[in-house]
Order: C-alpha cells, then structure tokens, then sequence
C-alpha cells in the first residue's frame, strides 16, 4: 500500500516547514473553540456517570481511569486514550465522546497519563500498560467481560493505541489520526518537552516494531495535514505487509478535530469500526 496522496518527504523540509507541518492548533481555524465545547459537554457526561472516577492504577497524580458503565450486563468495554502530543491536555476533556459507544452497550473507559516533561515517551507507554493491567484487574467487579477490551485514541493517543495492541489484555484497536513513526515529531519543536533520542524514537515508533495479529482500524481526516494523514496510510501499508489485520480509511473533508465528531455519533463512522473492531476481535 502507497499513500493515496502527495505527501511531502519531511526530511527534505525546512525547520520551518517541518514544524508547521505537525501543528494540528495552528491548522484548524477556531480547533481552540472546538476543544473548550467538548470540555463543556465532557463536564456535564462526567456529572451524570460519577460512580468510578479517577480510579487509581499507579502513584503520579494522572495515573487515573474513568469508567462509564452502560446498563448492559457483562458488557465489552472500549479504553479510550486521550491526544495533545503527548504533552497537552486530560481524559476530562473526551468524556463526551463515551455515549456513542455507550449507546451500543459499550463501557468506556478514560485513562490519564502523565505529560510530558514529566514523563519520557518510555514512561508514558509505561503508564498506559499499568493502567491496562490494572483496568483488566477490575472489570470482572465493574461488572464487564474482561476478555473484551479494545483500545482506542485521537492523535498522540493513536500512537499510544498502537503501542496498546502490545498488551496482552488488549483484543484490538481503533486509531485515529495517530503517529506511528516518532522522527519526524524528535526533529520537530514537539522535541522540546518531549526529549526523544534516537533510540527512545524508535523504541516508541509502532512502525518498527513486532505487533500481534489482532485486529486494527486506521483513520484519519481527508482534510488533515499531508504528514498526519501519511503516518496513518504508511502503518496501514506496514500492517498489510506483515499480514496483520487492519481496516484504512480516510474521513472525507474531517480535519483533525472535526474527525471526532465520527466517534461522538451512535452512526458516526468511528463508532461503526469499534463495533467492527469488537466483532473481530
């Protein structure tokens, strides 16, 4: 599989190109607005499901998780894994993108994690396998089917969503606009706080490494940056090669938040390829 479309070669870009290139906020014309209205509908989901909040699974003040519990029995459970270049933002932020899936007998789980400078990239991978440890620990007395959890996460949390496919608990992914080779991001400004080397790029780059064959969907916006949309078509392209299961497709005209609204509908594509996700797994 190619890229179905001109992306450049970041490493024939400037400095400058390279950095704009990857800033998704500086993209999307009023992405800040966007943001503030899903932490105002998040705030108000959170306010009606209270009963397992900030559930602790490790010793650093992010290490929470927030279960959503459907009304179904024995349920699957869906773990979503929230963006901002690993540097930005929280799991309060996405709380309102659980009703689709709760809609179809879903749980939903949020889990936190600490940002970098806080954390290495090695240290946040660290986190979300605790936190999937620890998530798969207690849904037997949350009262879900512990042998049906999938993972899924937008932009920096479609990485580690990749990176997720790696524990054993987790039966298969949904990633969306994720980045699945680190050099780009370690040459960019997003190196600042983040502190990648060469080694700890390509520890942390799903590209490179093994996975298991467990089923996986790729999207990303047809109106996203070329960079972003090219991480998602060349680990599509990676899994195809490898014989690995996997569903690729571009949202026609999403950019890098408008996506979402895919996974905020019970009928939203996203939504379609958790349930497909679920089915195969």
């Amino acid at each position: 599989m190619t890229s179905p479309f001109a992306a450049p070669d970041w490493h024939k870009l400037s400095q400058q190109a390279l950095d704009n290139g990857l800033n998704n906020s500086a993209a999307v014309a009023g992405s800040a607005e966007m943001v503030a209205g899903w932490e105002k509908r998040s705030a108000e989901m959170r306010a009606q499901h209270g009963a397992h909040l900030d559930l602790p699974y490790g010793p650093r003040e992010r290490n929470r998780i927030d279960f959503l519990k459907t009304p179904a029995a024995n349920a699957p459970t869906l773990l979503f894994i929230h963006g901002g270049y690993w540097q930005m933002r929280s799991k309060d932020t996405f709380t309102m993108f659980a009703a689709a899936a709760m809609a179809h007998g879903i749980n939903v789980a949020l889990i936190g994690y600490t940002l970098a400078p806080d954390a290495t990239l090695d240290q946040i991978v660290s986190e979300i396998h605790a936190g999937i440890d620890d998530l798969a620990g207690r849904l037997p007395e949350l009262g879900a089917d512990a042998s049906r959890l999938i993972a899924s996460g937008w932009s920096a949390g479609g990485h580690l969503t990749a990176m997720a496919m790696l524990n054993p608990h987790i039966k298969g992914g949904v990633a969306i606009s994720g980045i699945y080779d680190l050099e780009p991001i370690r040459h960019s400004y997003l190196n600042v706080k983040l502190g990648l080397d060469e080694a700890m790029s390509r520890r942390n780059s799903p590209l490179l490494l093994t996975h298991p064959a467990k089923p996986m969907a790729l999207t990303v916006g047809g109106a996203e940056l070329p960079l972003l949309r090219r991480q998602t078509a060349d680990f599509a392209g990676y899994r195809v090669a490898h014989g690995l299961p996997v569903i690729y497709e571009e949202i026609p005209g999403a950019n890098h938040f408008t996506i979402m609204d895919e996974m905020a509908s019970p009928n939203g594509r996203i939504t379609r390829m958790i349930r497909e996700v679920l089915e195969r797994a």
